[in-house]
């Protein structure tokens, strides 16, 4: 499956002080993460670029772009979505984009078994949650821990899984 190149990055949801500073709510894993960026993107096609500077405060960032400098002109970037250019952002080995995932199909680890679908991740603070469509249509939770997932391979757009006791249903296993 083709990757896309631009991923969004956060949103500009305001300003900050009087310099032409944004303040982002960044959507990576962290703050912090968003602010090793120095280049980030208005468009999903990467057209048209910002050179910025960010820096961490509580859970959004403050960016500051090159040519931006007042508050009218950062003001015009309100609600903006900004993009990163996946070549810009290196993952450690075995950490992966999430819309990188979205779509895949997710086997039972054991017997080859497709189990469904990928179809989110949520955010739990101690580790994600796969939010995975069952071929019959359920949704089933399952924790984005090593002892659960066991292989992404994203050449083969699969993900396996070991099936804990009650994870697709109280009855089995």
């Amino acid at each position: 499956m083709p990757r896309v190149q631009f991923l969004e990055a956060g949103q500009i949801v305001g300003t900050h002080g009087v310099r032409g500073e944004m303040r982002v709510q960044p959507w990576c894993d962290s703050p912090e993460v968003f602010c090793k960026l120095k280049r980030v993107y208005l468009d999903e096609r990467g057209a048209t670029s910002l050179k910025v500077k960010s820096r961490p405060q509580k859970n959004m960032v403050l960016m500051k772009a090159e040519g931006v400098e007042s508050i009218p002109e950062a003001e015009e970037l309100r609600n903006t979505v900004v993009y990163l250019n996946r070549d810009d952002l290196h993952l450690p080995k075995g950490t992966f984009f999430i819309q990188d995932l979205i779509g895949m199909s997710i086997y039972n680890v054991d017997t080859d078994e497709k189990l469904g679908v990928l179809e989110d991740v949520s955010s739990t603070g101690a580790n994600n949650v796969y939010h995975m469509k069952t071929q019959e249509g359920k949704e089933v939770l399952i924790p984005a821990i090593p002892s659960v997932v066991k292989e992404i391979n994203l050449d083969a757009d699969s993900i396996k899984i070991f099936v804990i006791k009650g994870l697709l249903d109280d009855d089995e296993n």
